[in-house]
């Protein structure tokens, strides 16, 4: 029987004619297959793409098929996974299904089992997240409070709060909009001996240059026209506790040299005031701009730079951290469900697909925003489906071939235009086919099977051209 909508498989087995039958014969059956040698290259694929099944060999020549098994179910909750062993028992049979998979096959087997039993499990509603318990081990293990990643860049920045969180050190975050700038001073705020004291933010952007000041340091009655009364600013309120600034960058030069001088003397001054306040106060303030190149253009002053600067910390832009996406995914469906009292329901592996290659310009915050949206259009479905995302996802706009590519201060990010410009050349190729794979490949003078692989490691969907 071939299946209605073609799903992607990757099969991991060392013996090279046996991958191969395999692949022919669920290519047979309708399914695209991708193919992996061992364990270290079928991780590397499992990372840059959501197959919808898996089947894998228990014994590889670098790991363990069953660690690899648990490993893509832990990412991909709804993947369907069979194990394949030439000598196994009862005991790994029962182990792997524990771990996820969804059949145990002993070698030798009829291949029309291996496309039944994938067919079958395709067929059946889809599996809910995983069970409560290992949702809270996964939120243990990858989260630090309301952060959540398992990315090395995370984990790293996960031990960075531990360790500084609880010192009265000044903090810079650096990132770009959207990366969760605020979350993480709050996340040092919760972790430090001050969380039983305010948090108190302040956005320096937010308000006109002429009030900043007196928003951040407070008035006395008559210091300007309009102060009919005295007002307190952001720096009293956060006695004792953690005064965050936002987009710092944004502060004028006077204003600079006066949060300059309350940093070091740890005192400040009302607007119109003579008498100072003794505060004890962290500072943390955040900015998704290069404060050393404002330094350099004279902008911002290097000695608040540096005196702001003493612990830096930078938040990864979410393109960076793809193989988190299905983790975040799970945290904010389960998030969104509650808030919007409905019951969570699985993403599909096709919309995951189209959430793992976006570019995601608006970082977390804008994949929050979509998985909201989601959610709320799929209320009345079991599942939560592609055609549920924002149409910026399922359909992004698309660069012309021949468009000219800057090249930013700061640099760019070589593998994903790279990556880019193969995926437009795939799909102007299809275009051009029809949509004939073995037609496209030849244009592009690729074997088909490399065609078939660059489809699935560059998200190219059925019917995108």
């Amino acid at each position: 029987m071939t299946i209605s909508r073609q799903l992607s498989v990757l099969i991991v087995e060392d013996d090279a004619d046996l991958r191969q039958t395999l692949s022919e014969s669920l290519e047979g059956a309708g399914f695209s297959v991708a193919q992996s040698a061992d364990a270290s290259d079928a991780r590397q694929r499992l990372e840059a793409f959501a197959y919808d099944g898996l089947v894998i060999d228990l014994h590889l020549p670098d790991a363990s098929g069953m660690t690899v098994l648990e490993e893509a179910v832990k990412r991909y909750p709804e993947i369907k996974s069979v194990v394949m062993t030439g000598f196994g028992g009862v005991a790994e049979a029962v182990e792997a299904m524990k771990r996820g998979a969804i059949d145990f096959l002993i070698k030798p087997f009829q291949l029309s089992q291996l496309a039944r039993v994938l067919e079958a499990a395709v067929d059946q509603q889809r599996l809910r997240l995983e069970n409560a318990e290992l949702r809270a081990q996964l939120r243990g293990r990858f989260s630090f409070d309301s952060l959540v990643g398992r990315d090395s860049t995370m984990q790293q920045l996960f031990s960075t709060l531990e360790l500084i969180s609880p010192m009265n050190s000044t903090v810079l975050i650096q990132g770009e909009t959207g990366t969760g700038k605020e979350l993480v001073a709050r996340t040092i705020h919760h972790h430090s001996p001050r969380a039983e004291h305010r948090f108190v933010a302040f956005n320096a952007s937010a308000i006109p240059e002429g009030l900043v000041e007196a928003e951040l340091f407070g008035h006395v009655k008559g210091a300007f026209t309009g102060a009919i009364a005295a007002r307190v600013g952001r720096f009293e309120p956060a006695h004792k506790g953690t005064l965050f600034i936002d987009e710092v960058a944004a502060m004028p030069l006077p204003l600079q040299a006066k949060l300059l001088r309350a940093l070091q003397e740890r005192e400040v001054e009302r607007v119109g005031d003579s008498k100072t306040m003794k505060l004890d106060i962290r500072v943390i303030a955040a900015t998704n701009a290069d404060l050393k190149a404002l330094v350099k253009d004279g902008t911002f002053r290097e000695d608040l730079f540096y005196r702001l600067s003493v612990i830096p910390v930078t938040l990864p832009p979410l393109r960076a951290r793809r193989s988190d996406i299905p983790l975040l995914a799970q945290h904010m469906i389960k998030k969104s469900c509650v808030e919007n009292n409905g019951t969570q329901k699985p993403l599909t592996q096709e919309a995951l697909r189209l959430l793992m290659a976006f570019h995601w310009p608006g970082n977390v915050r804008q994949f929050e925003n979509a998985i909201e949206h989601a959610v709320a259009m799929s209320l009345t479905a079991n599942e939560i489906g592609a055609e549920a995302l924002p149409e910026e996802i399922r359909k992004p706009t698309e660069t012309g071939f021949h468009s000219p590519i800057a090249i930013p201060d700061e640099g760019l990010d070589f593998s994903a235009i790279v990556s880019k410009l193969e995926r437009d050349l795939i799909l102007r190729c299809l275009e051009k086919t029809g949509g004939n794979k073995r037609q496209a490949a030849r244009l592009l003078n690729l074997s088909r099977t490399t065609f078939i692989d660059k489809l699935q490691r560059l998200h190219v969907e059925e019917g995108a051209a």
